[in-house]
């Protein structure tokens, strides 16, 4: 039986925190991101219905951060099964090219890929 882990885990909502583009203030946590939409994890629940003008800060190398404005729209909310922390559903509106490019990285970071053998 396997005791230690192989491969290491990743917590992409410890990583990548969502704020308010106008304000800059953190508003969450990435759970999840797709093409068109993307799931939250904040500590207040959020408004269903309503729209959100947020804002990811991509790590880069140097210590540096591409900012990524985007606007989404609430679709749910309801509390996680953490104690005092929601997830809340999002739709995007108007996707930027900078939203797309994380998403396929993301995707492409956490997906197995096999090894490449020499013929």
């Amino acid at each position: 039986m396997f005791i230690e882990r192989r491969i290491e885990r990743h917590q992409l909502p410890s990583c990548l925190k969502v704020f308010n583009r106008f304000t800059d203030k953190p508003v969450g946590f990435l759970g999840n991101l797709s093409a068109d939409g993307l799931m939250l994890i904040s500590q207040l629940p959020m408004l269903v219905g309503a729209e959100f003008e947020l804002r990811v800060k991509v790590p880069l190398g140097g210590g540096q951060v591409q900012l990524v404005d985007f606007n989404a729209c609430c679709l749910w909310c309801h509390e996680d099964l953490t104690p005092h922390q929601y997830d809340s559903g999002f739709s995007l509106r108007r996707v930027p090219p900078e939203l797309a490019e994380l998403e396929q990285a993301l995707r492409h970071y956490f997906s197995f890929h096999p090894l490449q053998t020499s013929a």
